[in-house]
C-alpha cells in the first residue's frame, strides 16, 4: 500500500511540475497567471489520465487477443483485424484528449503567442 500511495505521489509530482516550470516566468500579469497555471495544470492531469487509460485498455486489449489467438489458433486472423482496429479506436481518445488539452493551452496564449 506504501508503494502504490508513493508512486502516486510522485506520478503527480511530475506531471505537476513542467506546469510550474511554464508558469513561472509569467509575472508580468499576476492576474491571469493563476487562470494560466491552472490551465497547464489542468491540461498536463488530462493528458496524464487520457495515456494511462489508454495504456491499460491496450494492455488488456492486447492480452485478450493473444489468449484468443492461443486458444484457438485458426482465428489469428479474424483476432488481428479486430485488435488493430480496436487498438485504433482507443488510441484516438487519447490524440482527442491531447488536442483538447492543446486547446486549453493556446486558450490561454501560453505557448503559441500574443
Amino acid at each position: 500500500m506504501k508503494k502504490s500511495v508513493l508512486t502516486l505521489a510522485l506520478a503527480l509530482v511530475i506531471v505537476t511540475a513542467p506546469a510550474a516550470i511554464v508558469c513561472a516566468a509569467d509575472t508580468a500579469d499576476a492576474g491571469s497567471s493563476n487562470v494560466k497555471a491552472m490551465a497547464a495544470i489542468g491540461a498536463l492531469i488530462g493528458i496524464g489520465i487520457a495515456a494511462l487509460g489508454t495504456g491499460i485498455g491496450q494492455g488488456i486489449g492486447l492480452s485478450k487477443a493473444c489468449e484468443g489467438v492461443a486458444r484457438n489458433p485458426g482465428a489469428s486472423g479474424k483476432i488481428t483485424v479486430i485488435m488493430i482496429i480496436g487498438l485504433a479506436m482507443i488510441e484516438s481518445l487519447c490524440i482527442y484528449a491531447f488536442l483538447l488539452s492543446l486547446g486549453v493551452l493556446s486558450n490561454q496564449n501560453m505557448f503559441f503567442g500574443k
